[in-house]
């Protein structure tokens, strides 16, 4: 075992050992430092046992071994003087009631004590003082650590061994009672989190460094909401799936982003079931190349399929997601495709050709204000899309097709929720008449997906501002991107078809709320450096999102932060008669028309003012 002075055992050895020197020098300096007489060194020797006994039970009793050495300040010189006081009042007690303090010259109580206490007390500040000197040598920024756990510890041990680490680790803050007042790599855990702002007052802390990287996305809004109030910078580690590649260092540690503050819940999946099923299958996934196409291409090459085909019409995405797949997964095959779900050659060609059995269905047009003009447009590609993909997986007999839907199919109020909701009873109505299992998995917003209000908000800080909110009150669910497509995943493996799975997504988030969490870790002071302007809401946007209908009855499924919304039953008939006269619509270019029909396969869409709106382009 590696021995460590300032651990507790050398320091109760350092202070056994002081004992019989303090005994024993009480001894000489009676006798003006000269030879102990016989007789009294044979009684000093003889009570030894009882003075080391008492003396020690004593250190105990009075907690000198709570404190840390390179802390130590008047309360532990008042620990040691109550506990050698106490020691001599009952070796003084003891030996008189044995012999009546024969062989014990009294100018040895007052000696043993004012050199025992010396012996204790001098060590502890030596040490602090060459600590704190060690400390003022460095160059650096004096940091406080939030978080006295392994990550806080390996961290700690990483900015100690690099002198030109930029930080000096003066404190921990931890609210785990067992820690408080302890030591860490010689760095001492001096409070709470609610103390933070008083510690950096008293310690003179110029950062803060969140080593917490276990923590849910409402335990890093409290430690982030609790920095901001002291006025300092302050960073963080990933979280912990994306330490788990690697140690954690001083490169390790980042700004702190939204997606800490919204997204950092961990997500516990089924991983054997996952791989059980999608392992060795050859696996299609369109909008391979958008914000959740392309972490879930990503994701599934984890499980090490046959094949991964990726398909999207975006040249620049799809050349990226292979490039990336390419790098970091150079032994999972994989084969990108350049094509339009609204092509039913090109798709035909694809599954027939690759044969698939899984089809993750992730392309759609998803922007509510840009097709609420341009209902054509989503319909064709959103739900008639859907159904040439779909058919086109029931006719080449694949095993299984994901439909990734969005809240905003939950009575919807826009065109793009109108059809995702199409596409959604689409693929039920499918289910029961194919051998192909169909499943729905439904979520809300994903943090930073590509033309969402993250980046739009981060484009805003950078110009300066300001930052536009649609309404003070509205709020949507957030969810990162991975932990969504890791539960996409996980809701393939539990279905069994013909189901709506919805993911948990937590509590809804104010976007007002948003904007001035990114204003402040941009550093700067919300409605002083950058305002937040209302510009009222979009066409076809809602106050706030569902994520399932009220008709819906949502039932666990045994899957963490996955919940199955029962479907509701549609007449199939009449349903593929509405959708055979929305796809003619479509091709006469019928814009009033669609919408209308649209509302007849979708009765729960209520249009608000904009969704009439018509847009020409030259049709």
């Amino acid at each position: 075992m590696k021995f460590k002075f300032r651990s507790r055992t050398s320091i109760f050895l350092h202070d056994l050992l002081m004992v019989p020197l303090a005994w024993f020098g009480a001894y000489w300096l009676r006798f003006n430092l000269d030879e102990i007489p016989d007789e009294y060194f044979y009684s000093a020797l003889l009570f030894l046992p009882v003075v080391i006994a008492i003396q020690v039970s004593a250190f105990w009793t009075f907690g000198l071994y709570r404190g840390v050495w390179r802390f130590s300040s008047m309360p532990d010189l008042v620990r040691i003087a109550k506990s050698v006081n106490a020691g001599i009042f009952f070796i003084a007690g003891s030996l008189f009631l044995y012999n009546r303090l024969e062989g014990l010259p009294r100018s040895v109580i007052p000696l043993y004590v004012l050199i025992l206490l010396a012996l204790l007390c001098v060590p502890r500040f030596v040490y602090r003082f060459w600590k704190e000197r060690a400390l003022v040598d460095r160059i650096g920024l004096r940091a406080l650590i939030v978080g006295a756990g392994s990550a806080g510890d390996m961290l700690v041990r990483d900015l100690l061994s690099n002198p030109d680490s930029g930080y000096i680790p003066v404190i921990f803050a931890d609210d785990n009672p067992g820690k408080l007042n302890r030591e860490i790599r010689g760095i001492r855990v001096a409070g709470t989190l609610e103390r933070i702002p008083a510690l950096i007052e008293q310690w003179e802390i110029e950062v803060v460094l969140i080593a917490v990287p276990s923590a849910t996305d409402a335990q890093m809004r409290r430690i982030v909401e609790i920095c901001e109030e002291s006025g300092v910078s302050f960073q963080t580690l990933p979280s912990v799936k994306e330490l788990l590649s690697g140690a954690v260092t001083k490169a390790s540690l980042r700004n702190v982003s939204i997606t800490d503050i919204l997204g950092r819940a961990p997500v516990r999946l089924d991983w054997d079931g996952i791989q059980a099923s999608l392992h060795g299958k050859t696996i299609l996934v369109t909008g391979g190349g958008g914000s959740i196409g392309s972490e879930l291409c990503k994701q599934l090459a984890k499980v090490q399929p046959s094949k991964l085909i990726v398909f999207d019409q975006c040249e620049f995405n799809l050349y990226k997601i292979d490039a990336e797949l390419s790098r970091q997964y150079p032994r999972v095959p994989h084969l990108a495709v350049l094509g339009d779900v609204t092509d039913a050659l090109t798709v035909q060609q694809i599954i027939v050709g690759q044969k698939p059995q899984v089809i993750f269905h992730a392309a759609a047009y998803k922007h509510v204000p840009l097709l609420e003009g341009q209902a054509r447009e989503a319909v064709h590609n959103n739900l008639i899309g859907t159904k040439i993909v779909a058919e086109a997986a029931i006719a080449a007999g694949v095993a299984r097709f994901v439909l990734i839907s969005t809240d905003k199919a939950v009575n919807p109020t826009n065109v793009m929720g109108a059809t995702k909701r199409a596409a959604e009873i689409l693929c039920q109505n499918l289910d029961n008449t194919s051998a192909t299992r169909f499943t729905t998995v439904r979520f809300g917003n994903v943090l930073d997906s590509a033309g969402s209000v993250v980046p739009l908000f981060r484009e805003q800080i950078q110009a300066g501002g300001p930052l536009t909110v649609t309404h003070p009150d509205i709020t949507r669910y957030f969810m990162t991107i991975p932990e969504a497509c890791q539960l996409i995943m996980q809701a393939e493996t539990a279905g069994k078809g013909g189901e709506v799975f919805v993911l948990d997504m937590g509590e809804p988030v104010k976007i007002v709320y948003l904007a001035e969490q990114m204003i402040r870790l941009s550093g700067k002071i919300p409605g002083k450096d950058i305002t937040i302007e209302f510009v009222g809401l979009r066409p076809g946007e809602k106050l706030y999102e569902e994520l399932f209908h009220t008709e819906e009855q949502l039932l666990e499924t045994g899957y963490t932060k996955l919940r199955l919304a029962k479907a509701r039953i549609y007449q199939d008939d009449a349903w593929c008669g509405a959708i055979q006269a929305l796809e003619n619509a479509c091709q006469q270019q019928d814009q009033q028309g669609i919408v209308l029909l649209l509302k007849q396969l979708v009765p729960e869409f209520k249009s608000g003012e904009y969704t009439h709106s018509t847009s020409n382009f030259g049709f």
